[in-house]
């Protein structure tokens, strides 16, 4: 039990109260520090969990494994983080998110570093490509389940730091947090692969993810009152909760939670968001080898334009959280529909568009734009808007575990799809092709049933 103490939201010392004529610089000040922690350990999150998209072709080309095993490696991790992101997004409701924070990165810092381990063993001969392949998808689940205590820790410090006024508009800078963790991910980690070899894309992945560690624990705070400030409410002048015993809260809570389980509108942003990951993550986990492959790309040349998607997804995340509430006064779906249209366009030019290096670029700022959008809308935002703030985790586990298990079952599709059609020793990425268009366009319709539903009121 005293394991499990550790991370419950109660634990820890709470500082004194802060004298009242420092209150407001000093609660600007740590909601920025918590902001800035959560976006830029989530990113490094990311560099954790996205090394292995880089490493594929020389993987395949070393001969230690084949397109279908290194999808079913990738599916490992997203079962894994959709189950866990079920289970934790529930959890990070009641905890202490910065420690939550902190442990699942730690995990995955050592798993990216045991792969790389057992990478050299393997290059060294003294490990079968049987046994690689067990141990990378063991060590690929694991990673998986502590990629799951990211994001939902990371989201809910936004709603106990930030008032709704401007929530969505730091939700939305908060969302560049994927982008920046991709685009480390192709660009400097593909950059160490070429260089050092496929190896020293899990160290340098490591390495990230330490700094992360560190920023998360000296940055990111746990609430408003642990730092003996008042509550968000009464900073943010919005109605005050009624005040309950702790075991009453933690009832509440649970309360909250399995009536958010039981709201349709959030099943049906899970699903269209399943969907936009399916695409996402086509192009983050096989997009390198489509240009390697189906273009002729160096894997140099390929990281670099795949890696252009992630940087213009920072506008796409940034400049979406602002105009639905400044524009559309928190009203999501109009922008949403337009991201996913634009998706499913730019997604259309980078595989069908021809070979010309421009068309890949165009294709892939268009897509990076669009992405950035719907990973804050319907990765989350969209959901959370539908429920209490009491449980953001609980929307945010049922979406996310949507996404992922989608992610998941789209890598091992297209690791069939691939092995099953080579033509001349390359893959024929046409099936694949077709598959990972339908999924955006599926996921920009289903939202439109969303259109009347209001936020659930208790």
């Amino acid at each position: 039990m005293g394991f499990l103490n550790f991370f419950k939201m109660e634990s820890g010392k709470v500082a004194p109260p802060v004298p009242a004529e420092k209150v407001d610089k000093t609660y600007k000040r740590m909601r920025i520090q918590t902001f800035l922690a959560a976006t830029f350990g989530y990113a490094l999150y990311y560099v954790c969990r996205l090394s292995m998209g880089v490493m594929k072709q020389p993987l395949i080309d070393a001969g230690l494994l084949n397109a279908t095993q290194l999808g079913i490696i990738g599916a490992c991790l997203y079962w894994a983080y959709a189950i866990g992101k079920l289970i934790n997004g529930f959890l990070a409701d009641s905890a202490n998110i910065k420690r939550f924070m902190a442990a699942g990165l730690v995990v995955s810092v050592a798993m990216n570093f045991t792969m790389g381990v057992l990478g050299v063993s393997a290059m060294n001969g003294s490990m079968a490509n049987a046994t690689l392949f067990i141990c990378f998808a063991i060590c690929w689940a694991v990673n998986g389940w502590a990629q799951s205590m990211g994001a939902p820790p990371a989201i809910i410090s936004l709603s106990r730091w930030f008032p709704l006024r401007i929530r969505g508009t730091f939700y939305g800078f908060f969302s560049s947090s994927h982008n920046i963790g991709e685009g480390l991910s192709f660009v400097f980690v593909s950059a160490m692969v070429a260089a050092l070899g496929w190896r020293w894309g899990f160290f340098g992945a490591a390495l990230a993810g330490l700094l992360g560690v560190l920023i998360i624990v000296f940055f990111l705070h746990n609430s408003t009152e642990s730092k003996g400030l008042p509550s968000i409410e009464t900073l943010a002048g919005e109605a005050q909760p009624k005040e309950v015993q702790a075991s009453e809260k933690r009832a509440e809570t649970r309360r909250l939670q399995a009536a958010v389980v039981r709201n349709p509108g959030v099943w049906i942003l899970a699903i269209s968001s399943a969907f936009m990951y399916m695409s996402r993550y086509a192009i983050n986990e096989w997009g390198i080898i489509f240009l390697q492959e189906a273009r002729g790309y160096s894997l140099t040349e390929a990281g670099a334009i795949v890696g252009i998607n992630p940087i213009f997804g920072v506008l796409g995340t940034v400049f979406s959280g602002w105009l639905s509430d400044a524009v559309f006064k928190g009203d999501r779906k109009y922008p949403a529909f337009v991201a996913g249209v634009l998706e499913a366009i730019a997604l259309a030019l980078f595989l069908f568009g021809g070979p010309q290096k421009w068309v890949a670029i165009l294709s892939m700022v268009l897509f990076g734009i669009a992405i950035g959008v719907l990973i804050s809308f319907l990765g989350g935002l969209m959901a959370i808007d539908l429920v209490p703030r009491q449980a953001t985790g609980a929307a945010l586990g049922i979406v996310g575990m949507a996404s992922y298990a989608a992610a998941g079952l789209q890598n091992i599709v297209t690791g069939l799809l691939l092995d099953n059609n080579i033509v001349d020793g390359v893959h024929d990425f046409t099936y694949a092709s077709w598959f990972w268009l339908g999924a955006a366009v599926i996921a920009f319709l289903l939202p439109m049933l969303n259109w009347k539903r209001k936020k659930q009121e208790f």
